[in-house]
């Protein structure tokens, strides 16, 4: 992307660019604008933030989400995120100059190779917004496979969803889940926190 476009986009405000790249890719992104502080309490409710060492987000968008893990993690911890849209890239990676905030051009069906290439094994916690009821059967399964094999023993994988078409391939793949839903979201969202292994006291992975 040329130098002139990249800070155009850097100076956009989250909500427009969002909103924008909604109008233009309406499949990959599902809502007009970001989740809803409710809706980001509910996803991160299920974190140990003292034990877990690395996060990994798939569809970040404009960071709504990302700027929260970041400042509740460790100071040792590591987030990856992985997103598509490469106007979010550039916009992810000017906006929020965290260290230990790694943003990937790239797919969630690369998480392990993404991991491995980083050093970092296997993840605690990988979260996701991006709209599973719009892909193909093949490729939500590969992502929901590909997630599972990512997260170490008593990890969980936090999913919000519009829809609950994605319940299946997660309660076919993971050991256990929990689901609850928020209606103070636009539009009202579920939460699938499916697990790897037995929940550890609060449902905590177990740190690196």
């Amino acid at each position: 992307m040329p130098r002139r476009t990249k800070q155009a986009v850097h100076r956009q405000h989250p909500i427009l660019l969002f909103s924008r790249n909604f109008i233009k890719h309406p499949k990959m992104l599902g809502s007009v604008i970001p989740s809803s502080r409710f809706l980001i309490e509910q996803v991160l409710k299920p974190v140990d933030w003292e034990r877990a060492r690395v996060f990994v987000e798939y569809g970040p968008g404009v960071g709504t989400i990302t700027r929260h893990v970041l400042k509740r993690m460790h100071r040792d911890a590591r987030v990856v995120v992985l997103e598509t849209n490469r106007d979010f890239v550039e916009y992810l990676r000017a906006a929020v100059p965290d260290p230990r905030l790694d943003v990937v051009h790239g797919s969630a069906a690369d998480v392990s190779r993404v991991l491995a290439e980083r050093g970092l094994g296997q993840a605690d916690y990988a979260i996701s917004g991006i709209p599973f009821s719009t892909m193909p059967a093949e490729v939500r399964e590969s992502i929901v496979q590909s997630t599972r094999d990512a997260l170490r023993p008593g990890g969980a994988f936090v999913v919000y969803q519009f829809s609950s078409k994605v319940r299946a391939d997660l309660e076919r793949v993971f050991d256990s889940m929990h689901v609850s839903f928020q209606p103070l979201n636009v539009p009202p969202a579920h939460v699938f926190v499916s697990r790897v292994g037995p929940a550890n006291g609060n449902g905590a992975a177990h740190p690196a």
